[in-house]
Parts: structure tokens; sequence; C-alpha cells
């Protein structure tokens, strides 16, 4: 597939000073169109063979644009941190804001073809990792980014020439190491795991750009040409680019949801939850300091519910399990404007635990399926979407070593309706009680196929959701704790 990028392109200096004033003037002008509109980043993927020319084509780019709204982001071989998390958590925190331009010198796809031509990956596992980058630059996409991929092309014999040519001379002599030496005799290797990663992830949606990298002209009036001529055409929404979205939600016919089957009048005593409390709570403290759990696992737990259902006192008992120093509760709102300028799922990326470590989500990443679904905040193709994009980044997590735990907590019509008035009625709780919660609770039939819809399509069999029965609250919260502590063990003794 490389046959066009070893043609020979050229193009003269005369021609290259002459095109290059109007290009850089072009550039600028996307450039502060995109930077006030704010309304989708441009990712810059520079990748290829050694020598072609990618470091010299990002300076390029940061000459002629202005480099205050432009991010260069290098990647190497991960640090002990990035490690502790999934594969994609560095990346996702380099993600650019809206109206900014990321360029990633070495990306997503450096890893993988590095580790697969010195067999540390086996070819199953390539796959996979391709697979999820594929669907990772759709969400990318989905979510309105412009992704740029350029591959730099040299052949063989031009790699030698280049590298030679860079060593000779003393302002780019330290750019040739011994590495870049020992990476020629694997030209071969490189070639054909790299043509194989290319051809899978050349999606529509995120094209790859194969650019002849002997010609330095030539390299760069191709790039900046395709760089404003892209954001040109997506600024004027003339061909924005979207990945078909899951079949859409079926009623049930029979009214039957997971629900309604739901028994909400079980209860405990208070004697009998104070020694089921205790009893828990001990055995989640001495799993977190399992060594099992510390070397090889983190703890992702997802509280969801009805309103006043008993989220709060539920994650203070499952927290008082804990050493403070291991675990944080992310309490989540409404996505502040920095959080907005990115894609929905960043904010959760973000606090990713590492190995060891337990985060603990009041309210989460279903906010896009539940709350946005049913107030109208996102398009119906945006929380279609959602569904896959959740189970991707659940999966992740799990790959990872995360043991994900989602709890719905659910209370009857009556039951919430006490609890508000009593919030109402007790000047301590009152602050618990908004006109945004009255306003819930008149959508509730909405709310529940919301909630009937989330479960269907994401409680899978690495992070499945467990519905609580939270009538009574000495029942739930020992359901919650019961729950976090079998779904630990299991994963711990490989089960």
């Amino acid at each position: 597939m490389f046959e066009s990028a070893e043609l020979g392109h050229r193009i003269d200096h005369k021609t290259f000073q002459k095109e290059v004033p109007k290009l850089r003037a072009d550039l600028l002008d996307v450039q502060y169109e995109l930077l006030e509109k704010r309304d989708f980043p441009v990712i810059i993927l520079i990748s290829g063979v050694d020598g072609s020319g990618k470091s010299e084509t990002i300076n390029l780019l940061y000459s002629w644009m202005d480099p205050r709204h432009i991010s260069t982001l290098a990647f190497s071989e991960p640090s002990d941190e990035e490690r502790a998390r999934p594969f994609m958590w560095r990346y996702w925190r380099a993600l650019p804001a809206k109206g900014k331009i990321g360029v990633f010198a070495g990306s997503w796809y450096s890893q993988p073809i590095a580790d697969r031509i010195q067999k540390r990956m086996k070819r199953a596992e390539l796959e996979e990792t391709l697979d999820e980058i594929n669907r990772f630059e759709a969400m990318l996409v989905n979510e309105g980014a412009l992704v740029l991929k350029f591959w730099f092309h040299l052949s063989e014999a031009g790699q030698k020439i280049r590298l030679k040519a860079l060593e000779k001379d003393p302002r780019t002599a330290w750019r040739v190491t011994r590495e870049s030496w020992a990476r020629l005799k694997t030209y071969d290797d490189l070639q054909a795991v790299a043509g194989h990663v290319l051809r899978v992830t050349n999606t529509a949606h995120a094209p790859w750009i194969l650019v002849e990298g002997t010609d330095d002209n030539y390299r760069s009036l191709t790039v900046g040409h395709i760089v404003r001529d892209a954001i040109r055409k997506h600024l004027a929404h003339a061909d924005r680019c979207s990945v078909p979205v899951a079949p859409p939600v079926l009623p049930s016919i029979d009214r039957r949801t997971v629900l309604s089957e739901l028994d909400l009048t079980q209860k405990l005593d208070k004697k009998t939850y104070e020694r089921e409390l205790a009893k828990w709570q001990g055995r989640l403290a001495q799993l977190m300091r399992d060594p099992r759990f510390l070397k090889r696992h983190s703890l992702v737990v997802v509280f969801e519910g009805a309103d006043a259902a008993g989220k709060g006192g539920a994650i203070r008992r499952a927290a008082a399990a804990m050493d403070a120093r291991q675990y944080q509760v992310v309490p989540i709102a409404a996505p502040t404007d920095e959080e907005r300028a990115q894609p929905y799922l960043w904010r959760f990326w973000r606090h990713a635990p590492r190995l060891g470590r337990a985060t603990i989500f009041d309210r989460s990443w279903y906010g896009r399926v539940l709350v946005e679904r049913v107030e109208g905040f996102c398009d119906e193709d945006d929380w279609l979407r959602a569904y896959a994009e959740i189970n991707d980044f659940e999966h992740a997590l799990a790959q990872a070593g995360a043991i994900v735990v989602k709890f719905w907590l659910q209370v009857s019509k009556d039951e919430q309706l006490r609890r508000f008035k009593e919030r109402e009625d007790t000047e301590f709780k009152r602050f618990k009680i908004t006109a945004e919660d009255w306003r819930n609770r008149d959508k509730w039939d909405a709310y529940a196929q919301a909630v009937c819809d989330m479960v269907d399509r994401s409680s899978t069999g690495r992070s499945p959701w467990t519905l609580v029965e939270a009538d009574d609250k000495n029942f739930a919260r020992v359901k919650v704790l019961r729950t976090l502590c079998e779904r630990v063990e299991r994963v711990l003794e490989g089960k």
C-alpha cells in the first residue's frame, strides 16, 4: 500500500517559495476561525519511518500557524504511572479542547506497532487493540473532532540516504541515534506491521494520509494544504462525518421491566443491620489491603439511582471501610466549561484510579443516557451511540485490572415523595431538595424507561449492574457492601 509514496514526488524551490506565503495566510485564517468558533478540536497524528520528516513537519506547522493555540504531545514508553492505568488513559488526558489543535508525535498507534515488531504482542492482541482504537476514533469524530492521520513514508534505500544526510549535517546530526540505525535493520518488519495497521484503521471517518518523505518541499506543502482544506470543510459543516449509531431501543410489550420486578418491601431490622454492616465493612477493609488487589487491581464503583434513593448514605458506609489515602469520591454535576470543551467521557477518564486505588463516582458517565436523554440535552444519535462507547470505556478499565461495580438504587414513587417532604421539613436536610428534584419526579416514567434501556445495553459480564431495592436504607446499604465484597473476592480468586 506504500507504492504511491515511493514515486519520487518533488516540488522545486521556486514553486515552494511562491506557494508558501498564501498557504501560511490561509492556515492562520482557518486557525483563528477555529479558535473563534470553538466548535471542535483538530487532532493531527504524525507517524512514519525514522528520517521521514516528522519533527520537521511539526516545527513547520508551529512556524506557519499561531503556536499559542497548538499543543504537541510526544509519547514514548509509558511511565510507571501510565502503566498502572488503562492503555488509552494517557491519550485521553492529552486531547485538545475545542478550538485548539493537538499534534501527536507518537500516538496510540506507536506502542502497538513497536510491541508487535518486537514480538511483545500477539496478533490477536494487536487486532483487539486496533479495534479499540477504531472505536475510540469513531467516538472522537462523533463528538465533532477533526482527526487527521499522516504516515510519512520512505523506501528502505531512501531512509538510509536520509539518515546519512541528517547525520552529516551538524545541525541535524543529533536526530540520528543508534536506535535509528537499529530500526533500519527491522525495516521490512515495520512495513509489514505498519501496512496491516494502516489497512485495518483506514476508516472513512479517520483515514490515513500517506505522504512521501523524500522531498522536504513536497512533504511540507502537502501537509499544509491538507490541514488547511480539512479545517475549512469542517468549519463549513460541509462534510461532517459521523459513524452509524446503535439500533433504536424498543419498549417492553407486557410492561414488565427490571424495575417493575424489584421487591421494594425487603427490610432489615436495626440489630441485623448493625451486625451485617460491621461484617461487610470489615471484609471490605481486608480486601482493599489484600496484596493481590494492591498489585494487580483497582476499584471503580458507580452509584446511580432515583432522587432520594440513598446514594450518599451508601457511599459513606462503603468509604468508611477504606483507607482515606486509598480512594477518592468524585461527585458528578453539570459539566464545567473545560469539560464541555472535551468529549463527554474525558472528565471520567481523568479519574481512572491506578492499581491499588479506588474511585467512587456519585453519579457518572451514565448521565448521557439518563438525564441528558430525558431532558433533551443531547440528540438521540448521541445517547444511542453512548451505550457502546460506555461499554468500551468500562472494558478498557477492566482490561487494565479495574474491578467495575455499578449500582442503581431504586425507591418506589410513594417512598420518594415521603423522603422529599421529610427533607423539606427538616432544616439540616433542606439543601438536599431542589426544584429540579420535583421536575425529575414529574418525568418518572421517562426516567424509568431510560434506566431499563441502560441496564439492558450496558450490563456486561465484566461490568454488570446491581439493582438495589432502596425503600429500606438498611437493606440497601448492606446489599451494596455485600455486593462489593463478593465482586472483589471473585476477581481476586480468578472466578
